[in-house]
């Protein structure tokens, strides 16, 4: 039913979100990982309506891929996201340069209802201690929906530089590799997804193709295993927005990140050809919509939901 209610599970270190008799989600606010992984906070395991798993954690080829999280990969020269830092001269290599991002508290203990909301504040910390940013993130779970067998979390966070000066932020492509513009909000897909089904807002097909394009969203559909049946996850590119003392800022447009054939990854990445130059005080805000079907749509069902969970 439509006018389905979330339940809420308050852990502490993390809080779980249940919907449908299924946990749907579990945010880990104070996470265990390693600090070559970069910690920070994730939403992991993600599932369906049905049961099926909609994200992995810590897989074999990249540790530090972890459910859905937000990361950024090249600030400066420091890597938020994890593992190796790629550059022209030596390819990817492990540097003594890995940040952390803190949980410091929620604004309001998150509650059930027809929406749940992490209204959250968090500190960005580089690898020599110095504190770099300031962060408001909010998370808002709502449009549960049992019989359409559908599930939605809006992620909206602002980073405003205290570091006290200018800080360049990009990716793996603005520092050199080709096709590897993935940066802020990502998410990793279960093993099952390898070779899932991409599809664009613009009517493009396949992660090639859609790779490094712009689209109001792009769907990504699989079957899972394990389990009868699959699943789509739409993705909203939203929005990519940068003031500083009340004055907008000019930065790209939002690009898609996105893999199928070796792995499963989506990412609307704000910096995927060009770096974001973010001056002290400054202030960039990224608003996404994620929407987790427990089906593979047709075609004409994708069109209707983008319209309908448009941003």
């Amino acid at each position: 039913m439509a006018n389905a209610e979330y339940t809420v599970n308050d852990r502490h270190d993390s809080v779980t979100v249940t919907g449908g008799g299924v946990d749907l989600l579990t945010y880990v606010v104070h996470p265990d990982t390693k600090a070559e992984e970069a910690p920070k906070p994730y939403l992991f395991p993600l599932r369906f309506l049905d049961g099926g798993d909609a994200a992995v954690r810590r897989p074999w080829d990249h540790r530090w891929h972890t459910g859905l999280q937000f990361t950024w990969s090249h600030v400066k020269d420091q890597n938020f996201w994890g593992g190796p830092t790629f550059s022209t001269e030596g390819g990817y290599q492990m540097r003594d340069n890995l940040g952390r991002m803190e949980h410091q508290g929620f604004a309001a203990p998150p509650m059930g209802g027809s929406e749940v909301v992490f209204d959250e504040t968090l500190t960005w910390i580089n690898s020599r201690g110095e504190h770099w940013y300031d962060e408001h993130r909010v998370h808002r779970l709502h449009s549960l929906d049992t019989e359409r067998g559908l599930w939605s979390v809006d992620l909206t966070t602002t980073l405003t530089n205290v570091s006290g000066e200018t800080l360049p932020m990009g990716s793996p492509t603005t520092a050199g590799r080709e096709q590897a513009g993935y940066t802020g909000w990502f998410w990793r897909g279960p093993r099952s997804w390898t070779g899932a089904r991409v599809v664009s807002s613009e009517g493009l097909e396949g992660d090639e193709t859609v790779m490094g394009t712009t689209a109001d969203w792009i769907a990504m559909q699989s079957e899972h295993d394990g389990l009868d049946g699959g699943g789509t996850i739409l993705t909203f590119a939203g929005s990519s927005t940068a003031a500083v003392d009340g004055e907008s800022l000019e930065i790209p447009e939002i690009r898609w990140f996105v893999r199928s054939g070796v792995f499963a990854v989506i990412s609307p990445s704000p910096a995927f050809y060009e770096e974001i130059h973010l001056p002290h005080g400054g202030e960039l805000t990224l608003s996404h919509r994620y929407v987790f079907v427990s089906r593979v749509c047709e075609d004409e069902e994708l069109k209707t939901l983008g319209a309908e969970f448009a941003l």
